[in-house]
């Protein structure tokens, strides 16, 4: 009985947000709290509270930092790497609180570190999806996830989060719709990084799509439902990436805050050593999930024949969780490329192999020590790409058939980072952007001041770590 009651309770409320009836939240202001200077590094705009004013979360029900826990839901790759950061500073600010993690599409691969080291538990049933998450942009790739169990496992998940709200603990939801609707449905305060969505996809250089207008009308990216859920009482805090998009929140009533981007933390500078001065270096991304990884990968080095330079040519492949180094060697034997017995171990290749005066050295997990060393970026990747032109490095993609990196994708990439990466449709013409990038650089530089002013400087993990411990934790 308890549960019907609860169960109808969430869907008044869910009316009441959608018609706006009973609901006065959007005018008001958010209350303003004062950080530090550090605090403050990578936010232009006053911090404040998402929470509806009137609402005071009684002190019995305030989580305790011994007995309770904080839940993050994550639903995909580059919200699980944001998710982690954001935990690894809430870890270092508050070391006794028990964190804990549902990535609700994959494995969460990227947890593993803190889950041997003890400080974060993996809770919740997770699986890996044929189409690692991204059946939203392939029927068949919905149809492969429909095989492989997706509705059993939105189903156990849903549940799992049901009960979780049933003992108090507090949420925090880092994604889109999913994991907000799965935070506000279990009736317990919850806060939302909201990391995919940015007005600058239809406001820079806006396109023809039917989504474009659609966007114009609402004066923001998230919809109607989303930014209904946004300004429930229960949502204590709202972040999103960038401060264009926390204004166009702001208009339907969501105190929404962009206090830095975490995707921008835990990256390396790192001094170029010796071995590649002598080198062209680009960075190739070819995406961490198999088989297309592997597919772009070929395409992508393939391409890169193309390339006339009188310089040698050092292609870094950073690899991530796939495809393996094993697989990239194989297809790179079969493409006619032969292995080097002989590279510095100063640059951390697992491998090198060349093909004339092309050389490819691969390492998995080098990226955040790799991304510094480019001059270009070659890329068929979603995050790691936005991390590599905040480092103020220019990128060129070449999107295939999906079901994650497709033209459609690779466009909205250029849009939201401002022309910092440049898709094109052949081989032929990327192989000359790579040319004139490595000829021209004036060209790099300004594309790659764009990256950076886009994707902002580090700094983001602390801040939310800071505003989740005031608004959630009610410390």
């Amino acid at each position: 009985m308890a549960k019907r009651i609860r169960k109808r309770d969430l869907i008044i409320e869910f009316l009441q947000l959608i018609t706006g009836i009973g609901n006065k939240k959007g005018k008001k202001a958010a209350p303003r709290f004062e950080l530090g200077i550090k605090d403050l590094q990578s936010s232009a705009l006053p911090l404040g509270h998402a929470a509806n004013s009137e609402f005071v979360l009684p002190l019995a029900d305030r989580i305790s930092h011994s007995t309770e826990n904080l839940l993050f839901l994550s639903n995909g790759h580059g919200e699980d790497l944001i998710a982690f950061q954001v935990l690894q500073a809430l870890h270092e600010l508050l070391p006794n609180l028990n964190l804990e993690v549902l990535p609700l599409v994959g494995e969460g691969k990227v947890y593993a570190p803190a889950i041997s080291e003890g400080w974060l538990r993996k809770v919740g049933p997770s699986i890996t999806l044929p189409s690692g998450g991204f059946s939203n942009q392939s029927i068949l790739g919905f149809i492969d996830d429909i095989y492989a169990g997706l509705f059993k496992l939105t189903s156990q998940q849903w549940r799992f989060v049901q009960s979780c709200g049933e003992s108090r603990r507090v949420i925090v939801a880092v994604g889109d719709l999913l994991p907000l609707f799965f935070a506000w449905s279990s009736g317990t305060p919850f806060g939302f990084i909201g990391t995919p969505k940015s007005d600058y996809t239809w406001r820079s250089r806006p396109g023809s799509a039917f989504s474009d207008y659609y966007h114009f009308l609402k004066g923001t990216e998230w919809d109607p439902w989303e930014y209904a859920l946004m300004r429930s009482a229960r949502c204590k805090m709202v972040a999103v990436r960038d401060q264009l998009t926390a204004r166009g929140l702001r208009k339907h009533g969501v105190a929404a805050q962009a206090p830095g981007n975490p995707m921008m933390d835990g990256l390396q500078s790192v001094s170029l050593p010796d071995a590649l001065k002598g080198f062209r270096r680009l960075l190739l991304l070819c995406g961490s999930r198999g088989p297309e990884a592997l597919t772009n990968f070929k395409r992508l080095i393939k391409s890169t024949r193309l390339i006339k330079s009188q310089t040698p040519l050092a292609i870094l492949v950073a690899l991530g969780s796939e495809p393996s180094v094993n697989q990239i060697e194989g297809l790179l034997a079969r493409l006619g490329y032969q292995k080097s017995l002989f590279f510095d171990n100063e640059i951390g290749a697992e491998a090198c192999w060349f093909n004339g005066s092309c050389n490819v050295l691969l390492g998995s997990g080098k990226f955040s020590i790799w991304a510094s060393w480019a001059e270009v970026g070659l890329a068929t990747a979603g995050t790691a790409t936005e991390q590599l032109v905040g480092l103020g490095i220019p990128a060129l993609s070449l999107p295939g058939e999906g079901p994650q990196f497709k033209r459609g994708f690779a466009f909205r990439q250029s849009r939201l980072l401002g022309g910092s990466v440049m898709p094109y449709s052949s081989s032929v013409d990327f192989a000359q952007g790579i040319e004139e990038l490595l000829n021209n650089e004036s060209l790099r530089q300004s594309m790659g001041f764009v990256g950076s002013k886009r994707m902002g400087v580090s700094g983001g993990s602390t801040c939310l770590a800071t505003l989740i411990s005031k608004f959630l934790l009610g410390d």
